[in-house]
């Protein structure tokens, strides 16, 4: 460990996890520290399921009722893949699917009036969907026809919108759609956390909602992947890639304290051995200095033993609940994985319900989310704190991750890791470098 090296990473978080991939492959002496034996951090798989009782100090679960402990590996933020979105490009271009295997959810659905409805992606859909009136159905029908002949570089597709001057709000105004389909298409859709977009160029909402139909285009049932045997072979996976371009790996590692030469990172020291480095990178629990705490977010694990009604028994899916539907200033979302992805035993499911902590009960606040479920076998919940860096990092050369949103897909995860790779190189991340085979998912 007394060597020097380009990059220390801090943390085996999956964000934490892709940086280590991306700065080995572009060439950087990278190495890898994590003070807990496991892989994961905040974004672990818990198995077997007696450790998940454990943890949250409920008695052991009842192998007759709950099947083998070893069939389950619960992740503590369960989030899903879109099949066409950043982190799917990440994968493809780094290797990693070699590592892993993949397969499709089965449902995408939005709330609206206290019902779920399946979220309408194309003009067919459009006009069988239940969620708008005969009129609004043809205007919605229009406007996807519009998003999905659009093409940003050719301004004969545009049809008198300028995508960067015309705003969400004067889109949704142009074809005349109402409030309540603006609510499935900007935040079902388009996946935005709140309503901010609205005022935000028109392009925004265009390019997100041909990510949706584009990721829904390569599977079919909905936009979005989730891997086999859940999320924590995920950063195992970016960690086997670190491996072959010589990356190091230490788990179980104490990381006394970060050190300084003046303003500037110069290495870790651990029990008494200093790594010398360039730029340390790291999430926000080894330098609880240099964030700030900006929110909380709600998460309740559920395990059940049937699907979630109203969603044609699918075994895995995703609901979104949009904030105006429940007088609030966040979404709340919903996520379902079962056997169908090696996570849980034969005719048991895990449901997460999900949301950005807006009052002094976040239990309350997540009750519509709940209320979809059915009846729940066991609950558990957490609020967690959300910590952003105070600066860029730039002066200091410690680039630090942002904690986990409440969100169920990880297009903003992989924003946050492309952005602090754009900070600590002075560059965009270039896939060309990559010398594995691309492979599919």
């Amino acid at each position: 460990m007394d060597e020097e090296y380009d990059c220390i990473v801090l943390g085996t978080g999956l964000k934490e996890c892709i940086l280590s991939g991306m700065l080995s492959v572009s060439g950087k002496k990278v190495l890898h520290v994590d003070r807990n034996k496991y892989y994961g951090g905040e974004s672990a798989s818990i198995t077997p399921l007696q450790e998940l009782f454990q943890k949250f100090g409920e008695k052991e679960p009842d192998e007759k009722e709950h099947g083998r402990g070893r069939d389950w590996n619960v992740d503590l933020v369960p989030k899903f893949l879109m099949a066409n979105g950043l982190l799917v490009k990440l994968l493809i271009h780094t290797g990693v699917t070699r590592y892993l295997e993949f397969k499709s959810v089965e449902g995408s659905y939005v709330y609206k009036g206290g019902k779920i409805y399946k979220v309408p992606v194309d003009q067919k859909e459009a006009l069988s969907s239940d969620l708008m009136g005969i009129f609004e159905k043809r205007r919605f029908r229009n406007f996807l026809i519009f998003v999905q002949d659009f093409q940003e570089n050719d301004p004969k597709t545009w049809k008198d919108v300028d995508p960067q001057r015309m705003t969400a709000h004067q889109l949704y105004t142009k074809f005349g759609l109402d409030k309540n389909t603006q609510d499935f298409t900007g935040h079902a859709l388009a996946l935005y956390l709140n309503d901010d977009y609205i005022n935000e160029p028109a392009a925004n909402l265009i390019r997100r909602i041909k990510l949706y139909s584009d990721s829904l285009a390569r599977y079919g049932k909905s936009p979005y992947l989730y891997p086999l045997y859940g999320l924590g072979e995920l950063p195992q996976g970016f960690a086997r890639l670190s491996a072959i371009y010589g990356g190091t790996y230490m788990l179980n590692t104490p990381v006394d304290e970060i050190v300084f030469e003046g303003s500037s990172v110069a290495g870790i020291k651990s029990g008494g051995v200093v790594a010398k480095c360039k730029q340390v990178f790291c999430d926000p629990s080894y330098v609880k200095e240099r964030v700030k705490k900006t929110g909380q977010v709600i998460r309740c694990i559920c395990l059940l033993n049937h699907p979630i009604p109203n969603t044609r028994d699918a075994l895995s899916t995703q609901i979104i609940i949009p904030q105006n539907q429940v007088n609030r200033k966040s979404d709340i979302y919903v996520s379902l994985v079962s056997n169908t992805h090696q996570v849980s035993a034969q005719g048991w499911f895990i449901a997460m319900v999900s949301s950005k902590v807006e009052t002094s009960n976040p239990e309350l606040e997540i009750k519509p989310g709940l209320d979809l479920l059915g009846p729940i076998k066991q609950k558990f919940f957490t609020t967690t704190d959300y910590f952003e860096p105070i600066d860029d990092g730039k002066d200091s050369q410690v680039f630090i991750s942002k904690s986990y949103d409440a969100t169920s897909h990880f297009e903003t995860t992989c924003l946050d890791v492309l952005d602090i790779y754009k900070r600590a190189t002075g560059e965009e991340f270039d896939f060309s470098k990559i010398k594995l085979e691309n492979e599919d998912v």
